[in-house]
């Protein structure tokens, strides 16, 4: 059986699933989903909610505690759950529900969006495929994570085994630093309590708010484009459009200067519109420079404007990912080196299973 054509179909289609596992249903990335091991051990976030997933051939079925894997009636493979931490059910020293700060992401990423608000939501022109402040809408998280609020978190995770490396995200701030000065601070307070590795994703900002990031003892760093296509940046990110393309690139290099070789990524999602061409040449103008294109297929989230779009065929994403995977084999970039965050959890991405020879 190939595995990597089996996480892409389940990436982009879903399946049907009685579950009542914690599902992360807004938020500013992949959502509506549960993680999910397949036999070879690749982690895989399967969307479970959303109205493309009823067309889905594949259905989960639990028999006996033992989930099994059906496409239309047949039978696929067995397939392993990714346990609800048991963190979920404890408060913090003042009160708030644990997964109200920070949930995990795959098997052992604890990750939060540090702050919820984004300026761009407050001048109507967030992403269409954002769903950040619907979080808040629905009572599912806090506005602001203080550090001490993340530290407990953190280190009841950890004494479960499950967060040997954390996401910080946040909505872009006003200010030049775009959120960098939140991160870092938060980075800071929590590398001098807990030796872990850290992904942060933020806005590009310029080197001074780069390096403040790397000092603090972020290891890794997001900076996401979402789309290499022009005319699909300007319509569906109007906000982040403000900044052009040229930037990214001044930035990404900086980033790469200063975290290093496979240490820098950015989102590419895959259905917004834009033809192939502008994806692989995308990821042929990030690599050069030293950056992982992590390419995603759509992921509808409700009450987005893009909650009735359809995500890509698999047929189109695995054709994709082998580009991309011989993109990123010519420039020397190994996702599987990444220490921190999206990249190396894999659970919303098949980019790594293309990579050939590594």
């Amino acid at each position: 059986m190939n595995y990597a054509t089996l996480k892409t179909e389940l990436l982009c289609l879903g399946a049907k699933a009685k579950t009542k596992r914690h599902l992360r249903k807004t938020g500013a990335g992949p959502a509506g989903g549960s993680y999910f091991v397949l036999p070879n051990r690749s982690l895989v976030q399967i969307p479970v909610v959303g109205h493309f997933v009823q067309n889905s051939p594949f259905s989960i079925i639990e028999d006996s505690d033992v989930l099994y894997l059906f496409k239309n009636s047949g039978k696929v493979c067995e397939i392993q759950g990714v346990p609800t931490p048991q963190f979920y059910g404890m408060n913090t020293s003042d009160g708030i529900p644990m997964w109200k700060i920070a949930l995990i992401h795959g098997v052992d990423c604890l990750a939060t969006t540090v702050d919820q608000t984004c300026i761009h939501w407050r001048h109507n022109l967030q992403c269409d495929f954002c769903g950040i402040e619907l979080s808040l809408k629905h009572h599912s998280t806090i506005t602001r994570k203080s550090p001490e609020k993340l530290i407990e978190v953190i280190q009841a995770a950890r004494a479960e085994n499950r967060a040997n490396h954390i996401t910080l995200t946040i909505g872009t701030q006003a200010g030049e630093d775009r959120g960098a000065n939140i991160l870092s601070e938060t980075t800071r307070r929590i590398k001098e309590e807990i030796d872990i590795p850290i992904h942060a994703q933020a806005e590009p900002a310029d080197e001074i708010y780069l390096g403040k990031l790397k000092d603090s003892g972020v290891d890794t760093l997001g900076i996401h484009i979402e789309t290499t296509a022009p005319d699909i940046f300007k319509k569906v990110c109007p906000g982040k459009a403000m900044l052009d393309f040229e930037y990214y690139e001044k930035i990404w290099g900086h980033a790469v200067d200063i975290f290093g070789k496979n240490q820098v990524s950015s989102f590419v999602i895959v259905g917004l519109g834009e033809s192939d061409e502008s994806i692989l040449n995308g990821a042929k103008w990030m690599a050069s420079i030293g950056v992982i294109p992590f390419v995603v297929p759509l992921r509808p989230i409700p009450e987005t404007p893009l909650e009735n779009a359809i995500p890509p065929s698999p047929e189109r994403m695995i054709y994709l990912y082998e580009e991309v995977g011989k993109i990123l084999k010519e420039n020397n970039l190994n996702p599987n080196k990444n220490k921190a965050g999206c990249v190396r959890c894999k659970g919303c991405s098949s980019v790594d299973e293309f990579v050939i020879g590594y």
